[in-house]
């Protein structure tokens, strides 16, 4: 349980990594957040950002926090799976049809898993965002065949990812975020997924020629802190943090989305072709990822988990019609 205090003993820096590009949009949008936490706490809270992965993979992160090394981090959700990967949930392939689906149903489910951070001995954060997951590759992809024929990267800590590709048949190479570049350019792997904003802010986009209309799935994120790092700050201080921390969660939204159509832009005006993904393909592929859904229930999230988010989905699609 996350206690109190009446006052700061002491100033308190919480020291977060982050993968997060220095100079991007979201990297903008965390550093406006940590200056107004420090102005409306009057210095006593600061926040240290170690950006663009100084500080290795989000695997490191999640090990230097339990280590007490770093006090939090911005994660992605294979990130904060690390800590509890039932979130991993969210982020299933072929799932939701729009952002706004994504709101709705994350907005609902959110508290329940601010709950299961906190009995880990970590404070979740509002979410974050990645957006849609697309695949990059040097050549055009538009069948499983020929997806399945690329040297593809598969993000060495991703289970959820690692899973998908062994139901279509993709054999991934493990690496992680870091090294893509570097294997782009040796040609270690010739193709690899993530968000636009991802492709653009690691310069992926002017290695690779063509993108797949067709979305691998929709990634979010959030930020932890150890709660033993976060109980170290006045209770009247971690109302601020907390309020801010949410009000930034949700701008970070609003520019995740903006940025990453402006990076699409930036990736089809150097010359990388976004293939249309016939329907065929579509369906082959959505079967594959809905198999997966059942697969990892009992494994990587509950049953009733999954039964809970369709409903919610089903709600909101009810709602729209």
């Amino acid at each position: 349980m996350v206690t109190t205090f009446s006052l700061n003993a002491e100033n308190v820096e919480l020291r977060i990594a982050t993968l997060v590009p220095s100079g991007s949009p979201s990297m903008t949008v965390l550093n406006q957040a940590a200056n107004e936490i420090k102005e409306k706490t009057e210095g006593w809270v600061t926040i240290k950002y170690y950006e663009g992965g100084q500080q290795g993979d989000e695997r490191d992160f999640v090990r230097k926090i339990k280590l007490g090394q770093l006090d939090g981090a911005t994660l992605t959700a294979v990130g904060l799976a690390m800590i509890d990967e039932s979130i991993r949930l969210f982020e299933l392939p072929a799932l939701f049809a729009s952002a706004e689906e994504v709101d709705y149903v994350a907005d609902k489910m959110w508290p329940y898993f601010e709950k299961k951070f906190q009995n880990k001995q970590f404070v979740l954060s509002d979410r974050g965002e990645v957006g849609w997951i697309y695949f990059f590759s040097k050549v055009k992809i538009t069948t499983l065949a020929e997806m399945k024929a690329q040297k593809m990267w598969l993000w060495g800590d991703d289970q959820l990812v690692s899973a998908l590709f062994k139901k279509i048949g993709v054999t991934g190479i493990p690496l992680g975020v870091p090294e893509v570049d570097a294997s782009l350019a040796s040609d270690r792997i010739n193709a690899c997924y993530g968000s636009p904003v991802t492709a653009v802010a690691s310069q992926w986009h002017t290695k690779i020629k063509f993108a797949t209309r067709m979305p691998l799935n929709f990634g979010i994120g959030a930020t932890v802190f150890a709660e033993s790092a976060y109980n170290k700050i006045s209770a009247a201080d971690r109302k601020i943090v907390a309020e801010i921390q949410k009000a930034a969660a949700k701008k970070m939204r609003k520019v995740v989305r903006k940025a990453n159509s402006d990076a699409l832009t930036i990736i089809t005006r150097k010359g990388v072709k976004v293939a249309a993904t016939p329907a065929l393909t579509v369906a082959e592929y959505t079967k594959g990822a809905r198999e997966i859904w059942q697969t990892l229930a009992g494994k990587v999230y509950t049953k009733d988990e999954l039964d809970t988010l369709i409903r919610y989905q089903t709600e909101y699609r009810s709602k729209k019609q």
